[in-house]
């Protein structure tokens, strides 16, 4: 059920090392998280460095870390600086995207299961037509439904993409969703979400960054949670063509990224190696994960992310509790798949540990 890409599984003997080195502790008594598709390295060690040498400009407006942060990221993705939206985590990006399209007789199209925010954010505007379509046998989106949902809308329509998706770490053909971009009125915009996006190692998949700065009606959002390690941080950032990028700052925090976060983000750039060593980790602890789903029969679906959906049995708030009880936190309920949790993947050895109470928990005709 896995097919290994081009990431290296890190060696065993050098292993601790590597991780000790990028400054990772957890005590003994903390709960193993595996709730939050957290990075559990941390962030990057040149991150690290630059938030301690940062704090001597911490009593100044960002101004000059902001365009540093913007100027890289369009080098990195080939793209104007006015294509460049920051904003406090990916999900900010999210939320602009919702209130930069209001309007009365706005429609929202979402695959579902998915990540909420965009319904959440949607939530205190009622009079938005939200159009939820279920996940394909494949768990693909359904892009034909989808696109059939924004079929006589008298307003504009928002289409949220997840690729991949949270929470089943499914793909869904980039090409698809860009022969749709391509073909669909005026009135159809589209929101990419492409938080995961370092982990994919399936030859089909690509960014639609630049179709976004061609296009009006794309935002492609990206974030530094996952592979930088940057959760706690808050940063994310989302591309887009420059006039579409002004309607989305309208909505921005003023300054929302403070200056740590900016020059924290700026050195990750930098550092060649990291993107590396995190999908790195991530494969190893992917492949614990899926070896202890194969030896119990539990169905699991295949990941291009930093977490497995499987299959429980019995109730699944009671396997939550009885995981948590174990000391290990697992992920929230995602309807209409009850009969599913989402585990995301820690270090090697917390993923070892999570084996070892699944084994406990089939020992005990639990799961």
């Amino acid at each position: 059920m896995l097919a290994l890409g081009a990431p290296a599984v890190l060696p065993r003997d050098s292993r601790a090392e590597v991780f000790s080195s990028l400054g990772y502790r957890r005590q003994s008594d903390d709960p193993i998280r595996l709730s939050s598709n957290e990075n559990p390295l941390g962030i990057p060690p040149a991150s690290r460095e630059a938030i301690l040498q940062g704090l001597g400009g911490a009593n100044r407006y960002p101004g000059t870390s902001r365009r540093a942060l913007t100027q890289a990221l369009a080098d990195k993705h080939g793209v104007p600086t006015e294509a460049l939206v920051l904003g406090n985590g990916s999900t900010e990006i999210l939320q602009m995207a919702v209130q930069a399209r209001l309007d009365p007789a706005l429609r929202l199209v979402s695959p579902t299961p998915t990540f909420e925010d965009v319904f959440e954010y949607s939530e205190p505007h009622p009079w938005i037509d939200l159009r939820t379509i279920p996940l394909l046998p494949d768990f693909a989106h359904d892009l034909s439904a989808m696109e059939e949902a924004t079929q006589g809308a008298q307003g504009p329509v928002l289409v949220y993409v997840c690729n991949p998706n949270n929470p089943t770490g499914s793909l869904t053909s980039v090409d698809d969703v860009e022969d749709w971009i391509r073909l669909a009125p005026e009135n159809v915009h589209f929101l990419v979400d492409e938080a995961y996006f370092e982990f994919v190692d399936a030859d089909s998949y690509r960014s639609l960054d630049r179709l976004a700065v061609e296009n009006p009606n794309v935002v492609v959002a990206r974030t530094f949670s996952k592979v930088y390690g940057m959760a706690g941080l808050r940063l994310g950032y989302g591309i887009a063509h420059p006039e579409t990028a002004r309607a989305l700052r309208a909505f921005a925090a003023g300054p929302n990224c403070n200056h740590l976060v900016l020059v924290a983000g700026l050195a990750a750039l930098a550092d060649p190696d990291w993107v590396g060593t995190s999908v790195a980790a991530n494969l190893e602890s992917r492949l614990v994960a899926y070896g202890i789903l194969d030896e119990l029969g539990l169905e699991y679906l295949p990941s291009h992310t930093n977490f497995v959906m499987h299959r429980i049995s019995g109730d699944l708030s009671l396997y939550i509790r009885r995981m948590a009880e174990a000391g290990i936190r697992v992920g929230r309920p995602f309807p209409p798949m009850l009969d599913f949790n989402r585990c995301s993947f820690g270090l090697p050895e917390e993923m070892e540990r999570h084996a070892e109470t699944l084994r406990e928990f089939r020992r005990k005709g639990w799961i």
